[in-house]
């Protein structure tokens, strides 16, 4: 479906083959804000080496802005060094996004969507309107976030029944059937999973879900 001012796309090869080449023209700022390395990672990388283009170039202002999410292992806290290392600005909030995002020289704004059965759905809007609200929500959270210089890659402490309620999350189950099988009130149950949410960053409980395979016992701590 497209506008003349609005696109969508669905999966990261049509993102590519659609923008890619706006991801290597961009001249003036490019902000990327993402939840963890993965959302924007396989798309603008593929764009960047099919146009041949260093990351950066002068006069080009790079962002990007993560959640700590990001931080919530060693590999991938070394990746976002290697990142800042060439000259781009890494940020981390310590809240979730407003929206996982990319803006190329004030001119156009990419959404990305919920992975649906493992495939994003990405907006491109070049409406100056629109646009324009999404830089002010980046620039809202970048003057709010901190240095990664300043951050560590310990990953948020999470407890055994934490864990269970992310299992829970994980398999589909309603909140009164999750509070069920952990001998929660639902209430109790519900605050618990409002609590989680903040803590890893999640915009959504599918995204809270997702996270359970990276803090079983015997994954990270």
């Amino acid at each position: 479906m497209s506008t003349d001012r609005i696109i969508t796309l669905h999966g990261e090869q049509e993102l590519v083959q659609r923008v890619g080449h706006l991801f290597v023209a961009s001249r003036e700022e490019f902000l990327v804000a993402a939840a963890d390395l993965m959302t924007w990672s396989t798309g603008v990388n593929a764009a960047f080496r099919e146009g041949k283009r260093p990351h950066v170039v002068p006069g080009l202002t790079m962002r990007k802005l993560y959640t700590r999410r990001a931080l919530a292992d060693p590999e991938s806290h070394r990746r976002l060094l290697r990142i800042a290392a060439s000259g781009i600005e890494v940020r981390i909030s310590d809240g979730p996004l407003a929206r996982e995002a990319i803006i190329i020289d004030r001119r156009t704004a990419i959404l990305a969507g919920a992975p649906v059965r493992g495939v994003r759905t990405f907006t491109v809007v070049q409406a100056p309107e629109v646009v324009d609200g999404v830089r002010s929500l980046f620039r809202a959270t970048w003057e709010t976030a901190t240095d990664l210089a300043d951050c560590t890659a310990a990953p948020p402490l999470i407890s055994d029944q934490a864990r269970q309620i992310l299992q829970a999350l994980a398999a589909g189950h309603t909140d009164e059937t999750g509070a069920r099988l952990l001998g929660l009130s639902l209430r109790t149950y519900r605050r618990r999973v409002a609590e989680l949410m903040v803590t890893l960053g999640a915009n959504s409980r599918f995204q809270a879900g997702l996270l359970a395979r990276d803090f079983q016992p015997d994954g990270p701590q």
